[in-house]
């Protein structure tokens, strides 16, 4: 079994900030890419941000210069430090991570459950 539990989600008003922690536990032997998406009401899951085991980094255009990844590798934990916040970063944000089980097999992707970002006045 692997869980991925993200923490941090809530209300900030526009211009605040929100630290998201997620954290792999459970049979895992590596862990490739960690990453972050979110999902709105009527629109599609997308990636806002990931990173690989390595430190190779991307993030989609809209949170350039706001949103910083990071990564304790010893902790399997990912973080997501989300500055300047705006009201269309309110979303679902979900945590996600390529991880494979053992030496022998091939890696899966795994999510956590989801955490709710509001962002309002």
């Amino acid at each position: 079994q692997v869980q991925l539990v993200e923490s941090g989600g809530g209300l900030v008003q526009p211009g605040g900030s929100l630290r998201l922690s997620c954290a792999a536990s459970g049979s895992i032997f590596s862990i490739y890419a960690m990453g972050w998406y979110r999902q709105d009401p009527g629109n599609q899951r997308e990636l806002v941000a990931a990173i690989t085991s390595g430190g190779n980094i991307k993030y989609a255009d809209s949170v350039k210069g706001r949103f910083t990844i990071s990564r304790e590798n010893a902790k399997n934990t990912v973080y997501l430090q989300m500055n300047s916040l705006r009201p269309e970063d309110t979303a679902v944000y979900y945590c996600n991570a390529e991880i494979r089980r053992s030496p022998w097999s091939k890696a899966y992707d795994y999510w956590g459950q989801g955490t709710q970002v509001t962002v309002s006045s």
